[in-house]
């Protein structure tokens, strides 16, 4: 059976200002779920809530709770390293480590106590192939991964986050500054990855969500207008909000 994973009543504040409030959201296993909504409307900031990024910024606290697997991650004690691993991020703009292919990979499994070079190896390998990536790099592993494209940049920090074995991938507009063809590849790869773990990604572009997701939820103004299977939301929207907005007559 999967285990749950989703919030409750969760709010993000800066200072006074509550820029998500009180949102209630699960996240079903094998599944892609889209965030959309205009910007500034808190999308960013609930999905970097989901593995405590926020607290990295002064002033940022949350309350409510995040649940996986049981537990409360919004719990003060949790072990945010730990956390972080089995929750992976994946930003806007690509930002592979100033090292070589293999060593952005090795990275994270090295950190975690792995040295071994055949065991290293495989991890690199198969991380790459989750990612689609392998065939185009396997013969210039030692190459800096500023040679890559920004295509392949973005697909390589995938693998990188998929190297520790996430069971969740948080994904933050990871195809905006791509081409059409790196874009495509992204879409395809969100759609395989979902087969063997959850994914959570904002976009302002609807044509994407529409066509990788399983669920969207629209948010406005700190708050999910309207959250439910994609089809539904696309073809036969319930609040007006979200129709004018999925329409392009706001936002």
């Amino acid at each position: 059976m999967a285990q749950a994973f989703g919030t409750e009543n969760l709010s993000v504040f800066y200072g006074e200002f509550e820029a998500v409030k009180n949102i209630s959201l699960d996240f079903p296993a094998q599944s892609v779920t889209a965030l959309i909504g205009p910007s500034g409307c808190g999308k960013s900031t609930f999905l970097r809530s989901l593995n405590r990024m926020n607290d990295a910024i002064s002033l940022s606290r949350t309350t409510g709770h995040i649940w996986m697997n049981g537990n409360d991650l919004n719990d003060p004690h949790t072990d945010v390293i730990k956390l972080r691993q089995q929750i992976g991020m994946v930003w806007q703009k690509p930002n592979p480590f100033f090292k070589s292919i293999y060593n952005n990979i090795a990275f994270g499994p090295r950190y975690r106590g792995i040295k071994k070079k055949k065991q290293l190896d495989e991890i690199v390998e198969n991380s790459l192939r989750k990612a689609a990536l392998w065939d185009e790099v396997k013969d210039r592993l030692n190459d800096s991964a500023l040679s890559l494209s920004g295509g392949q940049q973005q697909r390589l920090c995938i693998a990188r986050a998929l190297s520790v074995n996430p069971q969740i991938l948080l994904l933050d507009e990871p195809a905006s500054a791509l081409d059409p063809v790196s874009t495509g590849k992204i879409e395809e790869l969100i759609t395989q990855l979902k087969e063997e773990l959850r994914i959570v990604i904002v976009t302002h572009n609807m044509q994407q969500a529409a066509r990788v997701s399983d669920f969207t939820a629209y948010f406005y103004l700190g708050k999910v207008v309207e959250h439910g299977k994609t089809e539904l939301i696309f073809t036969n929207p319930e609040n007006k909000l979200t129709q004018d907005y999925i329409s392009g007559r706001f936002g």
